[in-house]
């Protein structure tokens, strides 16, 4: 089903000050900062898919819900006034009520697809390719700045592993990505590839519908046992605490939360790992196997920890709708799985949930003055801008804390970039490497130490870089950059201005 809210198309030649990409978090939070600090300042939002909410329109799987609180992964001008989880729905609720209520509708243009953007100093602006998904016409608008956010991965396309004999599987594949809208499950035996936060989703809503449901994991995944609000919520209604107060007050309490966990994670893992396993082992009968099933071999949150509200997952294991299996598969069979160890699954449904692709930039081609932009060769700035591309900035959120708390700070600094070119009355603004910086060593862009889920390692060749000194780093965590990023100058002699 297509948005149908009124739009302003754009048209082969417009020109707007700002062009973002994507309206998803990212994109309506850029959106939002843009119009309430350049209330005359012209811009559009360009979205490939047929409505707003980036994962949150993709992902229609049955029980698709938050991993982060929304306490946090809500905007900080907008408090979020349900329950810490939420669910698909109600995050896409929350979301069209910011764009209604700060008239962002007529800015959005849904099924327009960028392919290429163009940089040219001689004009001094960027010249973007875009595809309309519906009608297949082709059109060119002009920026002066461009702002990606679309996301990190490819709303196209999950990850799925190359299994040479999944032809011979005569039953129904699902990439949860690509849900069905009527497939009945009654009754049916499912597989669930993967343990991740989509699976960790995914199967206590099957569960009690479906026949049963079975886990298979290779290795397992850390889960974090929570309710699905916080102890705080109750107690403040009962008090009448005004809504921002609320907000505000369950907001820096989860933050706490999460930066104790965070560090304790690098600083306490055997603490940590102890906790995490404790908690999910409170949930599941004596004799349950949780040292196989539920004890990875990476350090905590070395990969996402999966939310378990209210022990969901866990509940549907103690009462038999769902199970677990933790062994490798050796291929499929026309009825199902054979694993390695020699063990047969059965299914009438096999549901990949293992991962997503990611997609540097939504897959958009860049040039300047008519080199094409090899990312492998360039740094990050701060993680928000790309050395040598002129005018360009792009959205990336945090590894263990809500996405939003970055799109909230990297808009401001955007902002702050846009209002000194103005001051200064520059065309353009360039991270530049510093003499001292160009034998800076091209480092991956994710540290296997820091970070090593799949979808990261996968994407390592594919993406720009960064080095090993201030600006050019970036995945720093919410607690490293809350007081540094909102005060970085910017005109702090790395970005170039003309």
């Amino acid at each position: 089903m297509s948005d149908t809210r009124l739009q302003s198309l754009p048209t082969t030649n417009e020109h707007v000050d700002v062009l973002i990409i994507g309206a998803g978090i990212s994109g309506i939070g850029a959106a939002y900062h843009l119009r309430q600090q350049f209330p005359n300042r012209s811009f559009k939002i360009l979205e490939a898919l047929e409505g707003f909410g980036g994962t949150w329109w993709t992902h229609r799987y049955p029980g698709a819900r938050s991993d982060s609180d929304l306490h946090t992964y809500g905007y900080r001008f907008k408090p979020w006034p349900g329950r810490s989880i939420a669910t698909s729905d109600e995050i896409r609720n929350y979301l069209n009520d910011i764009i209604s209520e700060n008239n962002l509708d007529q800015h959005i243009c849904y099924q327009h697809k960028v392919t290429s953007a163009s940089w040219s100093s001689q004009e001094n602006r960027w010249a973007v390719d875009v595809t309309r998904v519906d009608t297949g016409e082709t059109l060119r608008l002009t920026t002066n700045f461009l702002w990606i956010c679309q996301g990190y991965y490819n709303h196209q396309k999950g990850y799925t592993p190359e299994w040479p004999t999944l032809n011979r599987y005569k039953g129904i594949v699902i990439h949860p990505q690509h849900w069905p809208e009527d497939l009945d499950y009654t009754g049916k035996k499912i597989v669930v590839i993967g343990s991740g936060a989509t699976a960790a989703t995914l199967i206590p809503s099957l569960a009690g519908t479906a026949g049963h449901v079975t886990m298979l994991q290779r290795s397992p995944t850390f889960f974090a046992t929570q309710p699905w609000e916080h102890e705080l919520a109750a107690p403040l209604r009962a008090l009448k605490v005004p809504e921002e107060w609320t907000h505000d007050i369950l907001r820096r309490a989860h933050i706490a939360k999460i930066e104790d966990l965070a560090k304790m994670s690098f600083e306490q893992p055997d603490e940590l790992r102890k906790l995490l396993i404790d908690g999910v082992r409170a949930h599941l009968p004596e004799d349950f196997d949780v040292d196989t099933h539920f004890n990875p071999s990476y350090r905590p949150w070395q990969q996402r920890v999966a939310s378990v509200p209210d022990g969901d997952l866990f509940a549907a294991i103690r009462g038999g709708q769902a199970s677990v299996v933790t062994d490798s598969i050796e291929c499929f069979t026309e009825t199902g799985i054979t694993l390695s160890s020699g063990k047969a699954i059965e299914a009438d449904i096999i549901v990949t949930a293992t991962g997503l692709e990611l997609s540097l930039f939504g897959g958009v081609n860049f040039s300047v003055d008519g080199e094409p932009v090899d990312f492998t060769k360039r740094v990050t700035y701060r993680g928000l801008m790309i050395s040598g591309v002129p005018n360009m900035s792009y959205m990336f959120g945090y590894l263990r804390f809500s996405w939003t708390l970055r799109v909230d700070m990297v808009s401001d600094f955007v902002c702050r970039l846009l209002a000194h070119m103005d001051t200064r009355e520059a065309t353009t603004v360039v991270p530049t490497l510093r003499p001292e910086d160009e034998d800076m060593p091209l480092l991956p862009w994710a540290n296997p130490e820091n970070f090593n889920a799949g979808y990261f390692m996968r994407a390592q060749e594919m993406m720009f870089r960064q080095g090993d000194r201030e600006p050019w780093v970036h995945m720093r965590e919410y607690y490293e950059e809350r007081d540094t990023l909102p005060v970085t100058s910017v005109d702090d002699g790395v970005l170039i201005y003309d």
